[in-house]
């Protein structure tokens, strides 16, 4: 998918909201793990009450992974669905990848051509040719690590080297790479007040901004500093959406939590 008609889908819904799927066994309603593939069966349920609300659908790959093969089958199984199902929607797998460059090509190969995701997050810790491989793929996005909302994101990426924040020495860099108009870039929502200086540097770029919600994020804040003329914003919630309800509601809770984002999304789009 392109970053036009990324832009289009969010005029259209008048939302620019991004659900993560990150299923855990012990959070899913507990009749769930009656049925045969539970993860895909509690996805496939979310994304049927809430594609309508969202353009974009986050599966963070750590939550697949921690279950083997049959993660990694439901993981499969859940962007299949949505490729076939609701093309339109920007997919994002959330798998925070990043080596050596044949490393990376391997990676990217696995989540661009084999299971078909739009895009793909990246740290950038090992430098230009542990992303650029991702950045080859036509159409393709990648979304790169920047300010995150952790409270170890004051470990590294806000101290000073000759300066300047770390940080922000990744995104004038990452600038250079080649196809870098293909890079979006992490800032969590709980890190609000860095949104002025960060798009100093990438005025135009798109920003994904985990945070709020569950952890505390902002939305108007976010907005106020980080809002561009194509909006540049994907705006993520996890578990506030998806972990509304336990009961056998589940599906319209969150489309319940999805509705009430997207309409605040809506009143920052008419503003």
């Amino acid at each position: 998918m392109t970053t036009q008609q990324l832009v289009e889908q969010i005029h259209k819904k008048q939302s620019f909201l991004c659900i993560g799927l990150d299923v855990d066994l012990n959070k899913i309603p507990k009749h769930l793990l009656e049925e045969e593939d539970p993860i895909f069966a509690f996805n496939k349920a979310i994304i049927d009450a809430t594609h309508h609300l969202c353009v974009a659908y986050k599966p963070n790959t750590a939550f697949y992974e921690a279950y083997g093969i049959k993660g990694w089958k439901a993981l499969e199984k859940t962007i299949n669905y949505l490729n076939e199902k609701h093309p339109e929607i920007y997919t994002i797998a959330d798998a925070k990848r990043g080596d050596i460059g044949n490393t990376s090509t391997m990676y990217a190969k696995a989540f661009f051509e084999d299971l078909g995701f739009d895009s793909v997050t990246i740290a950038p810790y090992m430098g230009k040719d542990s992303v650029e491989p991702f950045l080859a793929f036509k159409d393709k996005h990648t979304i790169l690590l920047a300010l995150t909302s952790n409270q170890g994101a004051f470990d590294f990426q806000t101290k000073y080297v000759d300066g300047v924040e770390l940080y922000k020495q990744v995104l004038e860099t990452s600038k250079s790479w080649e196809n870098s108009e293909n890079l979006m870039y992490v800032v969590g929502a709980t890190k609000a007040e860095y949104l002025a200086d960060i798009r100093k540097i990438i005025p135009k770029a798109f920003l994904l901004v985990p945070g709020v919600g569950a952890q505390g994020g902002n939305l108007q804040e976010v907005c106020k500093y980080g809002i561009t003329d194509t909006v540049g914003l994907l705006i993520n919630s996890s578990r506030g959406i998806i972990y509304a309800s336990q009961d056998v509601n589940f599906a319209s809770a969150a489309a319940q939590k999805a509705e009430e984002l997207q309409k605040q999304m809506q009143a920052e789009l008419t503003r």
